[in-house]
């Protein structure tokens, strides 16, 4: 039976912290665990939804700690609301606190999760997508020395990736001789995909990017602060590698912005900054107003917040880039259902009805957590 309303009557919050296979290092910091919040939101008709988060304290300013604690405040205003108004409970979030993307993208994971359920239909369906094209994602080379980033590099390829990405941020001649040994390890065909993180000036972007043309570049990630926005178009004018936006793209109105300033040609979209499925929706529509690409991607997230990124994927046809290689990168695997990784970097979705994942129970009683 599908209702028309469905009362929020109680919230659970999981401290979910999984140690990584080895260190995860990007120009921002270096990551050893996947430090994460699981809510999962129950409803009066019997119908709950799981969603997550992975707050990165270098790009959205949250961490497990903070999340667990706006999220009470969350929980608590959220209480009694009917979960299908997803506009009415995000319109509650803004209205406790500004900010925090990451904690209420997990909270809007949850809400979706229980609305496509209700409509008796995969998330992605409910949101307008189809399951109509193959999604294969890129694995990330981890900032560091060149020579062992080429090697790196190198198994990345041998385990049968077939696009990978590469954390670079650093100085001028270092960057250039990282991307020189990882396309002399590789071979000149593989597409090689690099995310600065905000780690250039501007001139030293427009130094490198033309210095790496020779090596078969797809995009550029972020190469500039992310404030330093109104620099992105000089720095796009004069790449010959097409400009992704990332951190500066967080929203609706940081997309519009970009668009207007014609500052990018691409997007990168995560659910985590966009505060969840909501905004990154729109999002997504401007982009194909203005005829642009994007890709899809996440930060730390289990295969449970990356399945809610693969169900966003299947949105639009202009979603032509797959980053979800991190839950590869986990110890443990604590998901039940979700997505699947398949030889070649595929990933495949479930067809079952809502997001099709969730948490294994017995993980979640080991988990420091709080039910408001």
């Amino acid at each position: 039976m599908r209702y028309q309303h469905l009362k929020i009557e109680a919230v659970e919050l999981y401290q979910s912290a999984i140690k990584l296979k080895e260190p995860f290092v990007i120009s921002l910091g270096l990551l050893d665990h996947a430090e994460n919040v699981i809510v999962v939101i129950r409803t009066d008709r019997g119908i709950s939804g799981f969603g997550e988060c992975s707050p990165f304290k270098t790009i959205n300013g949250e961490s497990m700690a903070t999340c667990f604690i706006v999220g009470h405040y969350l929980a608590s205003a959220l209480k009694e609301l009917n979960a299908l108004n997803i506009e009415d409970c995000h319109k509650t979030m803004n209205a406790v606190i500004y900010g925090n993307a990451s904690i209420k993208s997990a909270f809007d994971i949850a809400l979706y999760d229980i609305a496509s359920q209700n409509a008796e239909l995969p998330l992605y369906l409910f949101l307008g997508g189809s399951n109509s094209k193959e999604l294969i994602t890129d694995f990330t080379v981890s900032f560091g020395a060149p020579e062992k980033m080429a090697a790196d590099a190198r198994k990345i390829v041998d385990r049968g990736f077939p696009v990978i990405k590469v954390k670079l941020g650093g100085s001028i001649e270092t960057d250039i001789m990282r991307i020189a040994c990882i396309r002399e390890a590789v071979g000149p065909e593989i597409p090689i995909r690099i995310d600065a993180n905000q780690g250039w000036n501007t001139e030293d972007a427009i130094k490198i990017l033309n210095a790496l043309d020779a090596f078969n570049i797809q995009h550029c990630e972020e190469p500039i602060a992310r404030w330093n926005y109104t620099d992105l178009a000089s720095i796009r004018a004069k790449s010959p590698i097409p400009i992704m936006a990332d951190e500066s793209c967080c929203d609706e109105h940081d997309a519009q912005r970009l668009i207007n300033l014609s500052s990018c040609d691409l997007f990168n979209v995560k659910l985590g900054k966009s505060s969840g499925f909501f905004r990154a929706m729109k999002i997504i529509k401007l982009a194909e107003q203005a005829n642009m690409k994007m890709q899809v991607g996440g930060f730390l997230e289990s295969r449970l917040g990356f399945t809610a990124a693969a169900h966003l994927a299947l949105v639009s046809d202009n979603v032509i880039y797959y980053d979800f290689d991190t839950p590869l990168m986990f110890r443990e695997d604590p998901v039940s259902g979700g997505i699947e990784y398949d030889s070649k970097g595929v990933v495949k979705i479930p067809d079952e009805i809502g997001l099709g994942a969730a948490m294994d129970a017995g993980y979640l009683s080991s988990l420091q957590h709080v039910i408001v």
